[in-house]
């Protein structure tokens, strides 16, 4: 009711806060009392310890979950009374132990008087017992040292092994100029050849006259032997990855009828009227043409840039082949360098020169016309992917992917190393160009994409995720906005090249078998199909905006391993596999 009353109205005079007469008024006033922020404390605890001083030294009760006064450093350490500790599984306090499960005593022998007591056992037979104050072993040799040991040698005994010493040199002595006096007397037997002195004096081994003299010269036989046997073991020594590698002697052998036609044209030159036929790629359906020259399986094809009348090829037999594709469609020249199989190969920009890359640590820059080796790079490791910088005034510039996790860069006019990028964690598989070639892009063994500014050896961005695989082959889209990457998942993944370089979830091209081969991706020119091969020989097409399946071809037998699209006639298509077969595809 009084809370009532201080909320009527003030101006109404009948009120009884305006009249104090009223007889409503005549109780006194009731105030309400003042609230506190602070929360209230139990002061008991307090109030006892101002008391009894001696609840300052009581240690407090590990069970409580609050304390309501503030206790002592003494009283917080003090130890705990009762038979065990409230949190000690084991009915052991926290500070009585220095083990997992309670306390260990310490008793362990120094290192000194383990030695001493395990030489003196070796020497005299007793040693004293660790575990007790008494001795163990041959106690009459213990009564007869007096219990010393080897390193508390009595000074008498010292004393009489100084005596042994000098007596023993004395003795020396004596025995030496005993003989330096026989020898004098016997100095005529010696020097008689008849006598038993001058034999025991020149008696020899029979192997002695063997190291009397070295031969001077060599025969010519010895001098061969010794060459083949150098070259031998330095062979020995490049296999076993060292930085030596296999020297093999760089030749060519032209397979066609002419090197320059009656108008004085190369037979590299394209033709003058090679245009594209229209604007639009379809999918081919029949086999054209069959390439078979290799005696292994082949590991990469190229078509001649922008052209695409003659397409190169890397085989595991260590030759690389070119081949016609307009005309005749046979192999036009071989190129022998490579002492094991080659694993990639790049054209250059015009075509003329092209780049090899084998498992003998070698990279080999070839003229594309006179098959000549312009020059060899090599840093002793095996180079996975080769790729020259596609700016035409960056030519000279060589990037190549190493088994060592590095991507080294060369100027292939001085043959010197001029960058190293080295962040990876596995071997490097594949290096793209992005951004106007001002960025490239590296994949890796261990499951990531790294982005790079041309020249600067800091990766500006880290692609790796948890659901990750390897990605042993990535491919540039026509417009150069996406990235497709082969992963070996069985699933063919789409990447923004723009700044964030974010996976694309909605553009997934799946169906094909690719898991533990680094079968190629592709796109076709007009950017409306992706290509790729598999592990059971045959070659895929899928659409790329709907991302369905849009045809399988049965390429070849085993692995489908390359695929590349035909850059001028955009229905046609050349595969390669692992059956040492290359074929075209209409």
């Amino acid at each position: 009711m009084d809370l009532l009353n201080q909320y009527s109205d003030n101006n109404d005079p009948d009120s009884p806060i305006q009249n104090p007469n009223s007889p409503e008024n005549s109780s006194p006033p009731r105030l309400l009392p003042s609230r506190s922020a602070a929360p209230k404390v139990d002061d008991t605890m307090l109030a006892l310890t101002v008391a009894d001083p001696k609840t300052l030294s009581k240690p407090i009760d590990p069970t409580q979950h609050a304390v309501a006064f503030n206790p002592t450093y003494d009283q917080l350490w003090a130890p705990i009374q009762g038979p065990s500790h409230p949190y000690a599984k084991d009915g052991l306090a926290q500070g009585m132990r220095n083990h997992k499960l309670g306390f260990v005593e310490d008793a362990n022998i120094e290192p000194f008087l383990f030695d001493e007591q395990h030489n003196t056992f070796l020497k005299f037979g007793y040693a004293a017992d660790p575990s007790a104050s008494n001795y163990i072993g041959d106690f009459d040799a213990l009564q007869k040292n007096n219990a010393a040991s080897v390193y508390n040698m009595p000074h008498r005994e010292q004393k009489k092994r100084r005596i042994e010493a000098l007596k023993k040199e004395e003795n020396d002595d004596q025995e030496e100029d005993n003989e330096n006096e026989n020898n004098n007397e016997e100095g005529v037997e010696i020097e008689n050849p008849a006598s038993e002195a001058w034999l025991l004096k020149n008696k020899k081994s029979p192997w002695a006259g063997k190291k009397e003299g070295l031969q001077g010269e060599l025969t010519e036989d010895q001098k061969k032997y010794a060459e083949e046997y150098a070259k031998k073991k330095g062979e020995e020594k490049s296999g076993f990855g060292g930085e030596k590698v296999e020297a093999v002697k760089d030749k060519s052998t032209f397979h066609g009828k002419e090197e320059r036609d009656y108008q004085g044209r190369s037979w590299i030159a394209p033709p003058k009227d090679a245009k594209a036929s229209n604007d639009h790629c379809y999918i081919p359906k029949r086999l054209v043409h069959t390439w078979s020259g290799h005696t292994k399986g082949v590991s990469a094809i190229r078509f001649f840039p922008k052209a695409g009348h003659l397409i190169l090829s890397a085989g595991m037999d260590t030759k690389v082949k070119i081949w016609d594709v307009f005309n005749t469609g046979k192999c036009m020249r071989t190129y022998m360098g490579h002492s094991k199989a080659v694993r990639d190969i790049c054209f250059t920009n015009d075509g003329t020169k092209f780049l090899s890359a084998g498992y003998d640590k070698n990279i080999k820059y070839w003229d594309t016309e006179t098959g000549q080796v312009i020059s060899t790079f090599s840093t002793g490791k095996i180079p996975y992917v080769v790729k020259l910088n596609p700016d035409e005034d960056k030519q000279n510039v060589l990037l190549a992917g190493m088994s060592d996790k590095k991507i080294v860069q060369w100027d292939m006019n001085t043959g010197q190393i001029t960058q190293e990028y080295d962040q990876h964690l596995g071997a490097v598989n594949t290096i793209t160009f992005v951004d106007n070639n001002r960025r490239f892009v590296t994949s890796s063994d261990d499951k990531s994409l790294r982005v790079w500014e041309y020249g600067i050896p800091v990766v500006i961005k880290y692609i790796s995720e948890p659901h990750m695989h390897s990605m042993p082959s990535i491919s540039l889209h026509p417009n150069a906005n996406w990235l497709a990457t082969q992963s070996l998942d069985n699933q063919i993944l789409i990447y923004s090249t723009r700044e964030k370089f974010q996976l694309n979830k909605k553009k997934r091209f799946a169906g094909h078998i690719v898991a533990g081969y680094a079968c190629q991706v592709n796109f076709s020119p007009d950017g409306r199909f992706v290509m790729s091969g598999d592990g059971e020989g045959k070659c895929w097409f899928w659409d790329w905006k709907s991302c369905k399946v849009f045809r399988t071809l049965k390429c070849h037998e085993g692995v489908c391993i390359g695929c590349e699209w035909h850059p001028l006639e955009q229905s046609k298509v050349a595969t390669c596999g692992w059956d040492g077969l290359i074929k075209y595809w209409d």
